[in-house]
Parts: C-alpha cells; sequence; structure tokens
C-alpha cells in the first residue's frame, strides 16, 4: 500500500516513480490525514520528482531525482554508509550526481561521501564554509581535489543551476560564526510544481531563529526534521512558519542518543503532522507529480 497527500484533488490517473526500484516496496496505512490508496507498478516516466530517505542509521543521507535522470544528493551517511548509498543509486538508475551536498563535517553525514564520489560522477559540490580537523573530512577534501572538483559555498540565498522545472535555494547558513558545528548545516529548500521539500541538516535552534528573522519563505509540504529529531531542533515557532504536511526523521533503531526527542514527537503531533522515521519505516520515498505527493517505505537499509 501507499499513501497520498495532496494540495488539491487530482484530476488524472496516479502517476507511478521516476524510476523502476528493484527494491520490492511495501505500501504502509495512512496516518494523521494522508489518503490510502491502491499500489501501482513501478515504471520509468519523466514527468516525476523522487526524494528518497535513506535508512543509514543514526547517519543522513538523501537523493532527490527529477526528470532527463538528473540527481541531488544530500550527505552520505558513515564512512560504512558508502558502498550502500552508492549501490542504492545505482539500483535507482543515477549515473551522475548534478550537485552533492555536505550539510556539515560531521562523520555521519559525510563519512561515506569519499567513497561514493569515487564511484559515480559528480559535476558539482556544496559544502557551508567551515573546516573539521578530522580525517573524514580531510579524506573528502582530498577525494574531491583528486576528481578535479571545486567546493561552491552553501549559504542562504545561493540557488541550485537546475532545469526540468524544479528549483532549489539554501535558506541556512545565514551567519558566518556559530559556537555549534550543527548550526553552519546547509538547509535546503526545493520546489517542483506546487510542492515544496525542506532539507534541514543537523540545523538547531539557532539556525532556526536566524532564518525566521531573515525573512525567507519557509513553508513546505515535507520537512525532514532538523538533528535527527533531538530537542536542540524544531521549535515550535519555526513549525508554524513551515507548516509542513509531513515530517521525516532520519534515525537509527536503538541508538544511545534518545533520538528522536519525545519533545519533538509532541510538537509534530499536536500540529497533526504525518511523521516517518527512517528507524522505522526504513528507506522514505516521497514523489510528486507538482500537484500532490505520495509515500511509499522500503525495510531495506540498516
Amino acid at each position: 500500500m501507499r499513501r497520498r497527500f495532496a494540495r488539491r484533488p487530482r484530476n488524472s490517473a496516479i502517476m507511478p516513480m521516476l524510476v523502476v526500484i528493484v527494491l520490492v516496496i511495501v505500501w504502509l496505512l495512512a496516518t494523521n490525514g494522508i489518503e490510502q490508496s491502491t499500489s501501482v507498478s513501478l515504471s520509468n516516466v519523466i514527468d516525476n520528482v523522487a526524494v528518497h530517505v535513506l535508512d543509514v542509521g543514526q547517519a543522513d543521507s538523501i537523493l532527490i531525482q527529477w526528470p532527463t535522470n538528473h540527481a541531488i544528493l544530500i550527505d552520505g551517511g558513515n564512512r560504512d554508509d558508502g558502498s550502500f548509498i552508492a549501490k542504492y543509486l545505482e539500483q535507482v538508475g543515477v549515473k551522475q550526481i548534478d550537485c552533492l551536498i555536505a550539510t556539515h563535517p560531521h562523520e555521519d553525514h559525510i563519512g561515506g561521501l569519499p567513497y561514493i564520489i569515487g564511484q559515480i560522477p559528480v559535476k558539482a559540490v556544496y559544502m557551508p564554509k567551515v573546516t573539521a580537523n578530522t580525517k573524514i573530512y580531510e579524506n573528502l577534501l582530498d577525494t574531491i581535489k583528486d576528481k578535479g572538483l571545486r567546493i561552491n559555498t552553501a549559504k542562504a540565498g545561493v540557488l541550485l543551476p537546475l532545469d526540468g522545472g524544479i528549483s532549489a535555494a539554501f535558506l541556512a547558513p545565514v551567519g558566518d560564526k556559530y559556537e555549534d558545528l550543527n548550526q553552519y548545516s546547509a538547509v535546503l529548500k526545493i520546489q517542483y510544481g506546487k510542492m515544496r521539500f525542506l532539507f534541514m541538516g543537523d540545523a538547531g535552534l539557532v539556525s532556526e531563529q536566524q532564518m525566521l528573522k531573515s525573512g525567507q519563505d519557509l513553508t513546505a509540504d515535507v520537512v525532514k526534521i532538523g538533528h535527527h529529531g533531538s530537542a536542540d531542533a524544531t521549535s515550535e515557532e519555526f513549525l508554524d512558519a513551515v507548516r509542513p504536511r509531513a515530517a521525516v526523521i532520519s534515525v537509527g533503531r536503538g541508538n544511545n542518543y534518545g533520538h528522536p526527542d519525545q519533545s519533538t514527537l509532541d510538537k509534530l503531533a499536536e500540529r497533526n503532522i504525518a511523521v516517518y522515521r527512517t528507524d522505522k519505516d526504513g528507506i522514505i520515498t516521497f514523489m510528486t507529480d507538482g500537484k500532490d505527493i505520495e509515500v511509499g517505505t522500503s525495510r531495506s537499509g540498516k
């Protein structure tokens, strides 16, 4: 089964996914207002955008695909996730990454990127202007250099040069200096038709307040919750500005951090926001034709 939520009723037949997924997808029952619909066969089409939130445990990795075989990869999980992510990209037909985004230099976000860059051609790399004194960060810089790539700065106001009807802009970091490395997280908003997605990385309360004060349009239909659903992100004021219909949390099963925090889950529940979690749902795939969004889950991953 699968679930669907729409900004307006559909007038046409349900569109299939962007690519054939060789994994068997199990469509689950609806919650919080997301409609249940019948399953369909998956086939190649040219009119959909697919957002895959990969199950990489207590880490982050998100793939965005859109027509004519374009792709954005946000983060690459931990070191041992690189091969899994590269294989998944191959399975769903990704032959090139248009934009690779390392939200910030924590190992659970950049660990698998050196391997992935070594396996799949990358056109452009985006990272916030901050460094880390770690081996994995050095490995990432060396791999980027070896491939002849340059690093573009990810910061508020920067637009990604995309085509195919999809637009993408960084909303954060707004500032230049933070005490907490998480606050440097590159926050990306994409839009396709009327549907909008917001990807928060590990951005916390400080970054959220700066985005709110900046006057940027934060509204989104789906939000990837910041910092694995911890209590130091996802303020009520920020949620009320975003007004999402669905939220997804990238989090490891039985993690030692207590993520997601119950206070975060309570805020989402109070606003009737549908919640998807990689620790419970596995790989979570959102599909949109620009008019409404359908979501499916697969128990393949960590």
